[in-house]
């Protein structure tokens, strides 16, 4: 049995269907008024499964994921069906993080306690607004109050549970954001994820946004709402450990750590990514068909739905590792860059970047992005990539 390789081994499904399409959502999801066929899908996402653990064979499984889309549409049969393969291909041990993402509507909410008993121990709800008004806008189904109940269910059903929000929402004041961020705070049990609004292509907020009928929070309101969401937090001992995530301490996602550590993870379903390195050290980017029932035809034909599969080079490598690891509050291992990557940072862009107080070592091998670089994080990656 092999161990994990750096950074972790972890195995994402998507689970493409949603309920309603969200306005300000540009994640592979898709509304189907007749019900699906579980059965055929979850035995199609075993089919990937299988083939993965081909390419990979042998790890050991640091955590699962199920996302979407909306995950809690699936029956806890499906998951279960679905875990027992993730089991039965590579090394689950009981210590596995096993999440799900789940919408807080009181017919999802009824199935916890059979996903609890199907393998998940970790639930990430999407509440996005504790209030109701802007619950609309955001184009969600349920209200505050169902929101609060499915929580409450939650913490008493997982041993973790997360839940989202979304700030620097239109015509939002930070005295709002702050009143919402404590009262989210009071709600939550270990983790929240905050996310700031922004215009994503090809979704009816960009279609808004570009008609004139949307208005965007100004640029320094929503900064200073990043600033007060740090401040917070950490106030209240939810620090970020992550620009969005925050924690109390050994609460962090071990699935998204993966990601952002530059680990490798298995994608399966549609539209699903993944990075797997290969036993003669090959680094693969995969991807699969993005149309549920295209990808569905795709794996009952073939055997999977794969639609790429690219040797990732040392330069591509290294700059992934940069843009994920930079995310993080430890920051990155740059020795760990400098092997992958083939290259050093450059030396006065590097010194530049320290003396304006945006990047800072954390030890003598570790460099982090500083608070006040945080916001800025896309420029800091860029002139760190330079040459």
């Amino acid at each position: 049995m092999t161990v994990s390789p750096v950074g972790g081994f972890g195995i994402y499904v998507h689970w493409p269907f949603c309920l309603a399409k969200c306005p300000y959502c540009d994640f592979n999801s898709h509304v189907r008024h007749q019900p699906v066929s579980q059965e055929h899908y979850a035995k199609a996402l075993a089919t990937e499964l299988a083939r993965c653990a081909q390419m990979v064979p042998g790890r050991t499984v640091d955590s699962v994921f199920f996302g979407g889309g909306t995950p809690s549409l699936m029956e806890p049969k499906t998951v279960e069906t679905i875990l027992n393969e993730v089991a039965r291909l590579w090394h689950l041990p009981s210590t596995a993080e096993i999440s799900m993402e789940a919408n807080p509507t009181s017919v999802e909410a009824t199935r916890f306690a059979g996903y609890r008993s199907a393998g998940v121990n970790r639930l990430s709800v999407g509440i996005q607004a504790l209030d109701d008004n802007e619950l609309k806008i955001l184009g969600r189904q349920h209200s505050v109050s169902e929101a609060i109940q499915a929580v409450e269910i939650a913490r008493k059903t997982f041993p973790h549970i997360s839940f989202d929000l979304i700030y620097a929402r239109p015509n939002q004041t930070l005295t709002a954001w702050e009143q919402e961020l404590n009262r989210a705070i009071d709600l939550a049990a270990d983790h929240l994820s905050m996310y700031q609004l922004t215009i994503e292509s090809g979704t009816m907020f960009q279609r808004l946004y570009a008609a004139g009928k949307l208005e965007m929070l100004d640029p320094d309101l929503a900064a200073d709402m990043f600033d007060l969401t740090q401040k917070v937090t950490a106030a209240r001992g939810l620090p970020a450990y992550e620009v969005s995530n925050h924690a109390v301490p050994d609460a962090q996602c071990q699935h998204n750590l993966i990601y952002w550590r530059y680990g490798d993870y298995v994608g399966v379903g549609p539209g699903a990514h993944g990075r797997l390195t290969l036993e003669d050290g090959t680094k693969l980017a995969t991807s699969t068909e993005k149309h549920p029932e295209t990808w569905l035809g795709l794996v009952e034909s073939q055997g999977h739905g794969s639609i790429s599969e690219d040797i990732l080079g040392h330069g591509e490598q290294g700059d992934e590792l940069l843009l994920m690891g930079m995310r993080l509050h430890e920051g990155i291992d740059v020795p760990r860059y400098e092997q992958l990557s083939g290259r050093q940072f450059n030396p006065q862009r590097l010194l530049n970047l320290q003396e304006n107080g945006m990047v800072e070592w954390v030890s003598n091998t570790r460099l982090r992005a500083t608070q006040a670089g945080f916001p800025l994080l896309d420029a800091v990656i860029a002139e760190l990539a330079s040459d």
